[in-house]
Formats: structure tokens, C-alpha cells, sequence
């Protein structure tokens, strides 16, 4: 059985970290994130490590949580509970902070948790088709592990609308909104973060790290352990609600939730 996440250094010193879960979208679960947290962990203490390069395996780049996952973990012991959504928010701090560059390339859909990696990384390139959606409230959960992230990549207002709402956006919104900085067209996309990365070389890697996290901490970005505790409890709270349980099992039915009105 493969990974669910692959990585791999090239010679340049390039790391490339492929979310490995296609058949499911590259849906993240406990797996998932315990190999992205220890990827990180390792690649950012790696001195051969100039930059990461983050990717989606087949067709899509990272469609959210698991939903069957999900409707496992609204069951969870507490304790169990709380060290799943802390694991999530963990995942997405290492990423925020990492003190080298980084980078999504993004294709296929990117749902919920796929929005937070986008909105920790450095740069983010996106394919014409890429789809987008903040869509946790559809299922009756709350996207609190990425909630500061997305305030800061796409500001308070955009985050209102998009988290509220759930819609599915295209490349061109997420461009628009400043979640993606460019869209490429799929059969160049390899090539223009190749370009991407030419510039970051011409970089000193010490000055870019220190750089980065000075942008981070003079701005109050850095998560502490109080807040990243206060983000979990709040997200795995929600999760254990009968709104979460609802919410699960009518996607997993394909069916409207509960809450839904006609008009």
C-alpha cells in the first residue's frame, strides 16, 4: 500500500511532497496528516532543502477531510477527538511557518483543508480548471484549523463569504481574491514553477527564511500552542454536534442535510 504521502529531494534540492490519496481526491485523514506533519518536520531542518514543491496525485489537488473519516471522527473519545483536529491545525502551522519557500501547484478540485494548504504556501499556481470551495459548513463542520490562514491570505471579507457560503469558485475567482497568484495553463504549469523556482535561487536562503518569518511575527501570524489548542477544541466540538453528524451522513447519502429550506 503506498504512502499517503510521497516525498522526494531532487538534485537541485528541491523537495517535492505528493499528497498520495487519489482515489479519494487526495482527501486527508489521520494518515495523511501524520505524514505531512512528519515530512515537514524533517524537510525544514534538512540543510540539502531549498524549497518545497507541494502536489496533488491524479486528477485532483487536495479535496478536504475524508468524509467517511469524518463521520468517524464525530465519534471519537474526546481526547481522540481533540488530537484529530489538533493534528490538522499542527499540519497547517508547520506549513504556514516552514522557513524555507514554498509552493502548490493546483489542479482538479481543491475543497476545505486543500484551501488551507494553498493559503499557508508561498506561491500558489493553478490550472484554468482548478475548482475551489471552502466547503466545511456544507457538512455541518466548522474549517477552524485554517481559519486564520485564510483571513490572512485572502483578508476577512473574502473569508466571509467563501466560508459562510460553501461555494465552489474557479481559478480566475481564486486569482481575483489573491488565494492563487497565477493561473497557468495545465501544460505549463511544470514550467512556470520551474521559472519560479530559478528565482528563488537567486535567493539567499538565510535572508529568504529570515525574511519570512519576520513578515509572520511582526504581523502576529505565529500560532502559539494556547491558540492552536483554542482552534482544535473549537473544530472537533463542532464536529461531535449533531450538526456535524447530520451533515456527514447526508453527504455520505447524497442527500440535502436537515438545515437545507426550499423556497
Amino acid at each position: 500500500m503506498s504512502a499517503p504521502v510521497l516525498l522526494e529531494v531532487d538534485t537541485r534540492g528541491v523537495a517535492h511532497v505528493t499528497l498520495n490519496r487519489p482515489e479519494v481526491g487526495n482527501a486527508y485523514n489521520e494518515e495523511l496528516l501524520a505524514g505531512l506533519i512528519d515530512g515537514l518536520t524533517a524537510l525544514a531542518v534538512d540543510d540539502a532543502v531549498r524549497a518545497v514543491v507541494i502536489r496533488g496525485a491524479g486528477k485532483h489537488f487536495q479535496a478536504g477531510a475524508d468524509i467517511n473519516w469524518l463521520a468517524q471522527a464525530a465519534d471519537y473519545a474526546p481526547d481522540h477527538a481533540f488530537a484529530a483536529s489538533l493534528a490538522t491545525t499542527r499540519a497547517m502551522q508547520l506549513l504556514n511557518e516552514f522557513p524555507k519557500p514554498t509552493m502548490a501547484l493546483i489542479q482538479g478540485a481543491c475543497f476545505g483543508g486543500g484551501v488551507g494548504i494553498v493559503c499557508c504556501v508561498d506561491v500558489a499556481l493553478a490550472t484554468p480548471a482548478a475548482l475551489f470551495g471552502i466547503t466545511e459548513v456544507r457538512v455541518g463542520v466548522a474549517p477552524t484549523p485554517i481559519s486564520t490562514h485564510m483571513v490572512n491570505a485572502i483578508g476577512l471579507r473574502q473569508t466571509r463569504r467563501y466560508a459562510l457560503t460553501g461555494e465552489r469558485f474557479g481559478a480566475e475567482e481564486a486569482c481575483r481574491i489573491g488565494l492563487v497568484h497565477e493561473v497557468v495553463a495545465a501544460d505549463m504549469l511544470e514550467t512556470r514553477a520551474a521559472q519560479v523556482l530559478d528565482a528563488i535561487y537567486l535567493s539567499a536562503p538565510g535572508a529568504v527564511g529570515l525574511t519570512k518569518h519576520s513578515f509572520l511575527a511582526a504581523n502576529g501570524l505565529l500560532l502559539d500552542q494556547r491558540a492552536m489548542a483554542m482552534l482544535a477544541h473549537e473544530g472537533w466540538i463542532q464536529r461531535a454536534s449533531a450538526e456535524g453528524h447530520e451533515g456527514t451522513g447526508a453527504f455520505q447519502a447524497k442527500r440535502k442535510p436537515a438545515w437545507y429550506r426550499a423556497e
